[in-house]
Order: C-alpha cells, then sequence, then structure tokens
C-alpha cells in the first residue's frame, strides 16, 4: 500500500509539473503574440503620423538697431548668421556656413576675419574669400526694419555685396 501511494504521490507531482509547464509556454506564446502586436500598431501610427522637419524659419526679427554698436559682429547661432554693423553704421546680414562643406564659421575678432574650424577657409568682413578650399564667399542676405523698429533678416532673399541697410 505504501508503493501504491508513493506511485500515486509521483504521479500527482508530474501532472502539477506538466500542468505548470504548459501554463509557462502558453504564458510565453501569449506575451510574445502580445509584443507582436504592440509593434505592429506603434509602427501603424508612425507610419501614419506627419514626418515634419522642425526648421527654423527663413525670414526672421534679430532686434532692434541699438542692440548692436557700431563696428560689432554678432553670430546667431540658431540661425547660423552674423549680423554685422559697419563702423559707419549700416547693417548687413552674412552667412555663418562655410560654402566649402557647411561646417559652422567663427569669428575671429583679433584677426577681423570668419574663418572655418574644419577646413581652414577665410573670409573678410563682406565675406569673400581670403584663403582655403571654399568654392565662393559667404552668401550675403537681405535685411529690412519692420513697422516697430526691429532689424529683419531674409534668408531666402540673397543679395549683392554692395547691398546694405542703412537706418
Amino acid at each position: 500500500m505504501d508503493e501504491e501511494k508513493k506511485n500515486k504521490e509521483e504521479k500527482k507531482k508530474e501532472k502539477e509539473s506538466l500542468v505548470s509547464r504548459r501554463y509557462f509556454l502558453e504564458s510565453v506564446g501569449a506575451g510574445a503574440i502580445g509584443i507582436t502586436v504592440l509593434g505592429g500598431i506603434v509602427l501603424s501610427g508612425e507610419y501614419l503620423s506627419p514626418n515634419v522637419v522642425k526648421e527654423p524659419p527663413m525670414k526672421f526679427k534679430v532686434g532692434p538697431p541699438e542692440d548692436y554698436p557700431p563696428g560689432s559682429v554678432t553670430k546667431n547661432i540658431e540661425q547660423k548668421v552674423y549680423i554685422i554693423r559697419a563702423k559707419e553704421g549700416y547693417f548687413y546680414a552674412l552667412s555663418a556656413v562655410c560654402t566649402h562643406l557647411g561646417c559652422i564659421t567663427n569669428w575671429k575678432s583679433e584677426q577681423d576675419i570668419i574663418a572655418c574650424p574644419c577646413h581652414g577657409s577665410k573670409f573678410n568682413l563682406d565675406g569673400q574669400k581670403i584663403a582655403g578650399p571654399a568654392p565662393r564667399p559667404l552668401p550675403r542676405f537681405a535685411m529690412s526694419l519692420d513697422d516697430h523698429g526691429q532689424l529683419v533678416v531674409d534668408k531666402s532673399a540673397v543679395v549683392g555685396s554692395d547691398v546694405v541697410l542703412k537706418v
């Protein structure tokens, strides 16, 4: 009789382990299916949502003329442009993007030049190339005053090197 009890207990343990194993595999399978469905929903949502690139506006205000003392060069990092006020008092805007490979240039006040830190192109304050591999001068953008007396730069309008804003 003891042997029968032991056999029944062993069979019961085997059944419990089989049931728990089955439960485990069902859980793993259901989890895998759930992850697959969730991934499909997320990817479908990304596909249906607009893929918009947020770029800064081409026309923007840079402040009142009084913020720029005569003989100053101010770099607007967000817009990648230099606002230059000549000693004579007129304004113009130059691109801060090197015409060689699109690096962002730096103003070197001790040398009075705009220099590309990557490939060595150098430009004077008018944007003309002095040295380096840049194929063209820095483009000059149109500037104007709005109704409230704020300086406005329009990067969509490239102007000649003789165009300035007299305030």
